[in-house]
């Protein structure tokens, strides 16, 4: 099992001016060190209004900082959003292929259709048609990066007569592609494409896990035309973490950002469900569930205890980081995205925990 580092950037209230300029150079400054100690790649998301919970809705400018200031950790889009009208499938293309080639070929290609009432509604997004345009999408990112001229005629994009789309990403014929979910039907969706899974599924442990990515493996099993050129069948999960020298010390560093990251991530999913309210959920049925633990309390009991005692998260020092990471592993799990600051833990604490995982984790699973 590979590690990787998973970013949000959440910038917790109270703001002052500087609050957002400081988050994004700490993550660059941590994505610098997880180069350095071994991190096999860097993922953020693409967020789009969410404040205090991500306000990274650019993550293209970081990739390039990071792409121009590290040697050998890989890029990945964790997600780029592909429904009309968040990003063009051409624009995509072309702006992959730039850091694809900046970066010496290190970019891995993470896809999603967008899961908030926030993001849906702000960009008049159809939940309805968001499965439907992703694979549309896709297919025109792929077309134009392997194809001399390239002519878009679907749907939801098209183009008037053939055009040589430019420039060609470094790695041949394409970049590894992924595709995001966090409901069990997703999984086996994403396997039948042909893509890299991450599964964005946070606060159930490893073991539950493992009944998802066995729904992905069936969809492999299933999938007879790849949405790329060729299939992509690692699995990727993310997961809090947090390592510190001394067990009760990561505890008391993670305790509020874990729950909070939790509770405010399972609204922001259950968003959409109340979005459709006496409407057909279709695609988004697994939002259903989320809304009404918020509406019932039930979510209100979510315990640090409960997260750390279920193995739902990593934390304590590095021999119990081991520990919980092998149930991970065990799970069929490829690729662990691991999301280092979930509200609002100290940028010294986050480096430290790097340092250690890269020093004593990282090195257990090689």
């Amino acid at each position: 099992m590979k590690f990787a580092l998973f970013y949000e950037i959440p910038v917790a209230r109270p703001w002052d001016p500087d609050a957002e300029h400081r988050a994004y150079k700490n993550t660059l400054e941590q994505a610098i060190l997880g180069d350095r100690v071994g991190f096999h790649s860097v993922w953020t998301v693409e967020h789009h209004f969410l404040e205090e919970y991500s306000h990274c809705s650019n993550p293209e400018i970081l990739y390039g900082a990071i792409a121009a200031r590290t040697e050998r950790i890989r890029i990945g889009y964790g997600v780029r959003l592909l429904p009309q009208p968040y990003n063009h499938p051409i624009r995509t293309a072309e702006s992959v292929a730039v850091l694809d080639l900046l970066s010496d070929g290190r970019v891995e290609f993470g896809t999603g259709r967008s899961s908030t009432r926030a993001e849906l509604e702000g960009f008049d997004v159809d939940p309805h048609q968001t499965r439907a345009m992703w694979s549309e999408a896709l297919g025109h990112i792929v077309g134009a990066w392997t194809e001399d001229e390239y002519q878009a005629d679907g749907t939801y994009w098209r183009m008037g007569g053939k055009r040589r789309v430019l420039p060609k990403p470094l790695q041949k014929p394409h970049p590894p592609i992924w595709g995001a979910t966090s409901s069990p039907d997703g999984h086996r969706e994403i396997g039948r494409h042909g893509l890299g899974l991450c599964s964005f599924t946070v606060g159930v442990p490893p073991e539950e896990l493992s009944e998802r990515l066995g729904l992905y493996r069936q969809g492999l099993s299933e999938c007879t035309e790849p949405a790329g050129k060729f299939v992509n069948d690692q699995a990727a999960t993310f997961t809090m973490v947090h390592c510190a020298t001394d067990r009760q010390a990561a505890y008391t560093t993670a305790a509020e950002s874990f729950v909070w990251y939790v509770k405010h991530g399972s609204w922001l999913i259950g968003s959409v469900a109340e979005l459709l309210e006496g409407k057909d959920l279709g695609t988004y049925e697994y939002t259903a569930m989320p809304l009404e633990s918020h509406r019932s309390g039930l979510v209100d009991h979510l315990s640090f205890d409960y997260l750390h005692d279920s193995g739902s998260c990593i934390v304590g020092d590095p021999d119990e980081c081991i520990e919980t990471a092998k149930r991970y592993e065990a799970a069929g799990c490829d690729l662990l995205l691991c999301l280092v600051n979930p509200y609002k833990i100290p940028h010294d604490d986050v480096m430290q925990s790097i340092e250690l995982i890269g020093k004593h984790v990282i090195p257990e699973f090689a």
